[in-house]
Order: C-alpha cells, then structure tokens, then sequence
C-alpha cells in the first residue's frame, strides 16, 4: 500500500506568508524522508488563506532537495493558464525533477480566482479541456505549430529561428508520450473520472468527499480504463483523506477539533465557500437533507480521522471497507498551527500507521479484468 500527500492548506489570514511558505516546504521535505510516494501542491491566485499562488513555482524550489518522492502540481488550473506557458513551466519543472513528476490537472474550483481571469461566465470545462489539448499538441509537435482553437491560437510562424531553437517550446522529460496526468474528482459518480481514466489519467478522489461518495469513484474508473485499453489498479486509484495522528486519542481529538485546530479552521472556510458556491451536496450523505443540517460539526465528524496510530489505522481499515480495496492513501497536508502536532503527526502516520496498513493489506490481489 501506498501513502502519498497532497497539501491546499488553508493558513490563519494573521500567520505570516514567509512562515507558512517554510512549513509547507518543510512538509514535503518531512514526506520525502518518511518515503511517501508523491507529494502534491495546489495553487490559488485569490486566496490569503490558501498562498500558493504557482504550484510549478513552489515545486521546483523542492526539486534539488528532494530525493525520492515524486512531485506533483495539484492541480495547475488551466482555464487560468495559457497553454503554451503551462506547456514550457511543466516541461521545465519535470527536466528539474528529472521525471519525479505527475501532471495534476483541474479546471479550478475557487470562483475568486474565475473572476479575476475573466473566465467566470465562460464554459471552464470547456476552457480546461481546450488548455490541455493543446499542451499535449504542442509537446507532440514542432514548432511554429498551428493550433486554432475556442480559445486560444497558438503559432510562432512569424518569429520563428528554427535553426537556433526560437519558436519552439521544450517538450518534457518525460516524453513517452508525457509525464503521468492526474485529476481530482470531487463529485458524486464523477463522469470526469470516467473521461480521465479513458484517456489513461489517473484520479484522486478528493479529501473532501465523503466516503459513500468516493466509493463511486472506482466503478467509473474501471469504465474509463476498459473504454481506453488500460488496466485498472488499485494502486492508481488515489484517496486521500484528513487524518490526524497523535501519541494518544485524547491529544489528538483535541488538536482536530478544537477551536485553533486547523482541521477546524480548514473546513471553517470550505464549509462558507461550498455554501456560497451551492455545492453543499459534496458533503451531504443524503442528497435530500437540508442545507442547514450540513454544519461544521456535522462535515468534521465524517471527514477527519483522528486518534493514536492503532485507531486511526483501524479507521483507515474501516474507511477502505466502505470505500473499496485503494492501495494509495493520500495524506491531507493542513497548517501546522501547533509545528510539533502537526509534524509528529506526518511521523506518527508514515512510520506507525503505515506498517499496520501494509501488513493488513499485504494479501490482496489488485484488480483484474475479467476473462
């Protein structure tokens, strides 16, 4: 089994930029000596809460002092981004990583940031799909290139120097064909996950869902992989889910849920921008139960596992009996509100919660298509 993180922490607005860019820096840097198999970053560009503006940005200041873990934007939202330079910063990223990459890819879910890239009224699924089309075109390609789209045109005809390399973008790394492409599903019996896996993407289905709903993630992976000619694993399939470790249940109980938790603070602001933005039915058991029963204390209960190592491991364990047999965990990065709770934590998970998941799950076999 397989335990990876993923991080959009969402800081105190009173907490210094600087000090939370260091212990989101120092996190990844904490999950690649603990052997976590990929690390994850979102971006955001109008959020004081949530700071990281450039996932590539914030990555590649990783890239030299990580060693094994394998990086991975999460996600570059690409409605917000021209092709061609999301095309030219990815490729840059993954030569720096030398291939410990994975493309995360979203069309954005933070409506501030639709707004002030003019793209709120716009069809963004339409805009996402048209972004990423055209980045693998022109890693497939060569310059000058010739894409028209809805959207964007793409050329370099007029200035083109080919001779000396101007009017070409670098192509990846990676270039069989490009780095591994994951998408995050949020939404109950995603038919995104169904189009992803079609294509050969990947998904995580999001720390924020509960679990009746990400278990309706893997039969529409399946789907997707048989439409495409993939095989799907269970080990491709990542969960990932807030989870707290502590020495004791009690000091663990405390620090996710009491006020200045950041489990607290984290679902405090989710839980405001969902009911804004009418998608309380993420978080709903019942799509019928009324808005106002979806309360903080009711999302917490259900969304953030908490405990010494043996019960959040049984937890887990729980979870995966709902859920399906995934064999990649993903560990949900928050603020380090307490630096030692927050740290000890990520140990306490790698080093005593893990060993309990692979022994208990080291019998079963990954899925197989039928014969």
């Amino acid at each position: 089994m397989k335990l990876s993180f993923f991080t959009m922490p969402i800081h105190p607005l009173e907490k210094p930029y600087s000090q939370s860019y260091k212990e989101d820096r120092e996190a990844f840097l904490l999950a690649d000596k603990l052997g976590f198999a990929e690390g994850y970053c979102g971006e955001h560009t109008t959020d004081r809460a949530e700071i990281i503006t450039s996932c590539v940005a914030f990555l590649a200041s990783l890239a030299y002092e990580t060693k094994n873990i394998r990086l991975g934007t999460g996600t570059v939202n690409m409605p917000n981004s021209h092709p061609a330079r999301v095309a030219a910063e990815v490729a840059m990223l993954d030569h720096m990583l030398e291939g410990r990459f994975n493309f995360g890819i979203s069309p954005g879910g933070l409506m501030s940031d639709a707004e002030v890239f003019g793209n709120l009224e716009k069809d963004r699924n339409a805009m996402f799909l048209e972004c990423i089309n055209m980045v693998l075109e022109i890693w497939a390609g060569k310059g000058p290139y010739n894409l028209k789209g809805q959207f964007w045109d793409i050329t370099t005809d007029k200035t083109k120097l080919l001779d000396i390399g101007q009017g070409e973008v670098i192509q990846p790394y990676q270039n069989d064909p490009h780095p591994p492409i994951i998408g995050t599903a949020v939404a109950p019996f995603s038919k995104g996950v169904t189009a992803m896996a079609a294509r050969g993407w990947q998904p995580i289905s999001g720390n924020f869902l509960l679990p009746k709903w990400a278990a309706t993630h893997w039969p529409n992976y399946v789907e997707g992989c048989l439409q495409g000619g993939f095989t799907p694993s269970y080990s491709d399939w990542r969960v990932a889910k807030n989870i707290c470790v502590a020495k004791d249940s009690a000091t663990a109980k405390s620090y996710a849920r009491d006020p200045g938790s950041p489990y607290v603070l984290y679902y405090s602001q989710l839980l405001t921008k969902m009911r804004v933005g009418k998608r309380l039915n993420l978080f709903k058991h019942d799509q019928n139960m009324p808005d106002e029963d979806v309360t903080l204390d009711y999302v917490l209960d259900r969304l953030v596992i908490h405990g010494d190592a043996q019960s959040v491991a049984d937890q887990l364990l729980a979870m995966r009996e709902e859920i399906g047999p995934t064999k990649h965990l993903v560990y949900a990065g928050h603020d380090w509100t307490d630096y030692e709770l927050g740290r000890n934590s990520m140990i306490l998970m790698g080093e005593k919660v893990m060993p309990i998941l692979q022994e208990a799950t080291k019998a079963e076999a990954d899925w197989q298509p039928e014969a």
